[in-house]
């Protein structure tokens, strides 16, 4: 028996859902580092990227371009004043002015050392952030285990951190007057909300009620060349 004529298009909404999910999946910022390409940059410092119309500080602003945005390079040019600006294609029809030090460019040599020193200089989320970024535009390079450890420290600092700001925030007397586990309060804490955009996960002990980071870098850093332990 021949397939109907509904099958075959059940089938295409099918695949058409399908595409449209994956394709959600990539909207996240340094998730989107999957398709970078040799004209590809990463905005890796948030404070600096801000588009303009033109390659000076003066020039009408545009829009601020956030951290872990990819945008393609079009050209390069040095103001009156010295400071490097790219023209960059942020969409197919926004483009204008960055700052050459908001960004990250990984087929230009010295930008991992240049992002690692910013993340040296960076604490608590904008360390793993940046950290995060690091990553996933420079999976071949040589300073990937400082990089590495430095996340697993910070993320470990972190889940000490969101432990005792949960046990503030939420309140043991509402919690026991619902069928919820205490678990499932910490788990669903909106403080966890931004790390996991970033992929971090933290992990709840129902023992000690605390947090703890589930060590994925740490994981990583023992499979990476040289790592002795």
């Amino acid at each position: 028996m021949n397939p109907s004529r509904s099958s075959y298009q059940s089938l295409f909404q099918f695949l058409l859902v399908t595409i449209f999910f994956i394709s959600l999946g990539g909207e996240s910022g340094w998730a989107q580092t999957r398709h970078l390409s040799s004209r590809s940059a990463v905005v890796a410092d948030e404070r600096l990227a801000v588009l303009r119309a033109a390659p000076q500080f003066y020039a009408p602003f545009l829009r601020r371009i956030g951290r872990g945005r990819i945008v393609t390079l079009l050209e390069a040019q040095r103001s009156s004043d010295g400071a490097v600006f790219y023209r960059v294609a942020v969409t197919r029809r926004t483009r204008g002015w960055l700052q050459r030090e908001a960004v990250v460019v990984p087929s230009r040599a010295g930008d991992d050392a240049r992002l690692l020193a910013l993340i040296k200089a960076s604490r608590d989320f904008d360390r793993l952030a940046r950290a995060r970024i690091f990553l996933d535009v420079f999976p071949r390079s040589s300073l990937r285990a400082a990089v590495l450890l430095l996340f697993g420290d910070e993320a470990e600092k972190t889940a000490a951190k969101l432990s005792r700001e949960a046990l503030r925030r939420l309140d043991p007397i509402e919690m026991s007057a619902t069928e919820a586990s205490l678990a499932s309060y910490f788990l669903n804490y909106s403080g966890l909300d931004r790390y996991r955009k970033q992929g971090i996960i933290f992990t709840f002990d129902d023992t000690t009620h605390q947090f703890q980071y589930d060590g994925t870098v740490w994981r990583e850093l023992l499979r990476e060349p040289g790592t002795r332990y």
